[in-house]
């Protein structure tokens, strides 16, 4: 089992508290937040240090991140069957600005390219995110590994977000992230049914992310059998350079996620996977997120479930 992001041997980092756990959600939902940081320790924790932040993030240094697959996690790490908790339920979409009208039919502006750097190695790498409709607008989901490295790991740094990246071009800026939010079993035991990640954005000269791009709606304890659409940047298409785009019905795992046959590598991870995906405004509900790829091209997202809605709740009013 691969993950489609490298993330080796780290030092352990500080965290936020702990978010207690409920009796309406299944054990596992507990959740961590965390201060962003650059490379060098500071927090990222004003406009000007995520002005900073883009100011890292060069052509040269985007071009040249590394999308590479690594083991994820112990071989024993632990696996949360989830299932469904309750009634299936969405939160819906926005839209963005009327300017966010894709070239491609294969592109959405509310997903895009995730640049970073692995404490572990000072390393560069890529992953993919979407944004997600929240009382914030300045929300994105991705994958936990796109923000911690898991067990004996810590949190990513010079994280940030550019909307439908494209070879180099970045046409609705560059957003720093602000807060993280990730599940505690990821980090304490690479936890793949748990592989899921929120991230609150700074607002970009005083716009929100959701705002510009539009935001896609989140969905919880639907069948594993769903006709979806799964986006983001692979680096074995186009070198990663490209969104891409993979559309077919997923099936269950017996680990209790879920895959589809889309061959997606490194790169690709935290890229969403769409239920409902409207291709006239490049928006759908998210229902996974990209995590691993298996034997045979099949690719597999954590399934979502009460847990992940708790999620949400703590974190979509974050500004």
């Amino acid at each position: 089992m691969l993950a489609l992001v490298g993330a080796g041997p780290a030092v352990a980092g500080p965290a936020a508290p702990t978010e207690p756990g409920s009796a309406a959600v299944p054990a596992g939902s507990a959740t961590t937040a965390a201060t962003p940081r650059l490379a060098g320790g500071a927090p990222v924790d004003s406009a000007a240090t995520a002005a900073a932040l883009a100011r890292y993030w060069t052509p040269e240094r985007m071009s040249k991140a590394i999308s590479l697959d690594r083991i994820a996690g112990s071989p024993r790490a632990a696996q949360s069957k989830a299932g469904p908790t309750g009634k299936p339920g969405s939160t819906p979409p926005a839209e963005g600005r009327s300017d966010t009208v894709r070239p491609l039919v294969t592109e959405s502006a509310a997903v895009g390219k995730v640049f970073f750097t692995n404490p572990s190695n000072g390393l560069n790498y890529t992953c993919s995110a979407g944004s997600l409709n929240s009382p914030s607008k300045q929300m994105l989901i991705t994958a936990g590994h796109c923000v911690h490295g898991g067990s004996g790991g810590t949190w990513m740094t010079n994280w940030t977000y550019v909307p439908r990246y494209r070879s180099g071009a970045r046409p609705f800026g560059t957003y720093a992230a602000k807060q993280f939010r990730t599940f505690n079993s990821w980090i304490s035991s690479s936890d793949l049914g748990r592989d899921v990640a929120m991230v609150t954005t700074w607002p970009l000269n005083g716009n929100k992310v959701v705002n510009v791009t539009g935001g896609h709606g989140l969905s919880w304890n639907y069948s594993r059998t769903q006709a979806m659409t799964v986006m983001g940047y692979p680096g074995n298409r186009d070198g990663g350079q490209i969104q891409w785009a993979c559309q077919g019905t997923t099936r269950a795992v017996g680990d209790g996620r879920i895959e589809l046959q889309c061959d997606f590598g490194g790169g690709s991870s935290g890229g969403p996977w769409l239920r409902e995906f409207n291709d006239a405004n490049g928006l759908g509900y998210v229902n996974g997120a990209m995590s691993t790829l298996a034997t045979g091209g099949w690719n597999r997202s954590s399934y979502f479930d009460d847990s992940v809605k708790a999620m949400f709740d703590a974190q979509g009013s974050v500004t």
